[in-house]
């Protein structure tokens, strides 16, 4: 679906967020981006879905052109729900921004609210729901234009445990039946390894890719106690512990060590 060639990305306060970037995503993959905090994981994930450019590198989508207008859905860490509409009218939003009628929308917003079990809450209003129930229904926004690939930016993080645990599994679930690309940006090494099938690990600032580690893990209810994903953990854990040591590569001004 997409390569990114060395991507770098310098902020007007001087802050060097990207360097070097390179990685490739393919049709159908879902991806972790895995990283500490600031070290260009949400940076990244705003390059692709065309929010920010890069002052370096490039963005190479197949077929030459990028996404059409909703073939992208973006989940935020916050819900970034309109207060004062209800959830089906949250939903309407990127379809009311296409130009779509309420009326013909509809059989869309209740079939996207049904998808993260929501359909007898779409006359709720943000405070009437729980945060659990706010990022089901940025979620259901997100996916209302059955998008080809889902950026989604730390959308669990804010949650308690029990509810994360509850929105990882339906998230897999929603990801198999439509086929879409994930690309997933998280600082949590258990829930990269619960969800992704390719777990991409990111260096401290400035960002880069340090490496790639695949998962052939089978969900279900158990999969958090199966050995495979401790040694999955594991192993994403000591990667990990090497990438935070590594050196940063020299920047372009800078002379050869």
């Amino acid at each position: 679906m997409l390569t990114l060639d060395r991507l770098g990305r310098r902020f007007a306060n001087g802050t060097q967020a990207l360097q070097g970037a390179s990685l490739r995503i393919g049709q159908g993959d879902f991806v972790a981006l895995l990283g500490p905090s600031g070290c260009g994981k949400s940076t990244l994930l705003r390059l692709i879905a065309g929010l920010d450019a890069p002052d370096q590198g490039r963005l190479v989508w197949d077929g030459g052109a990028a996404p059409a207008p909703g073939e992208i859905g973006f989940v935020f860490q916050d819900a970034t729900l309109l207060p004062w509409a209800d959830a089906a009218d949250n939903v309407f939003l990127p379809l009311r921004l296409r130009g779509r009628d309420r009326r013909s929308a509809a059989p869309e917003i209740q079939a996207a609210l049904a998808r993260v079990g929501l359909e007898r809450f779409a006359q709720a209003r943000p405070r009437e729901l729980s945060g659990g129930m706010r990022m089901r229904v940025s979620i259901a926004r997100a996916l209302v234009t059955r998008p080809r690939l889902l950026l989604m930016d730390e959308p669990f993080a804010a949650l308690d445990e029990f509810t994360r645990f509850r929105l990882q599994e339906d998230l897999l679930t929603l990801w198999r039946e439509l086929g879409c690309t994930v690309v997933f940006v998280t600082h949590s090494t258990y829930e990269a390894c619960f969800l992704a099938r390719r777990i991409v690990l990111m260096t401290p600032r400035p960002g880069r890719i340090a490496t790639e580690i695949d998962s052939s893990l089978s969900h279900g209810p158990e999969t958090r106690l199966a050995p495979a994903y401790t040694a999955l953990v594991a192993e994403v854990t000591h990667a990990m512990q090497a990438a935070m040591s590594s050196p940063p590569p020299p920047g372009p001004g800078d002379a050869p060590r």
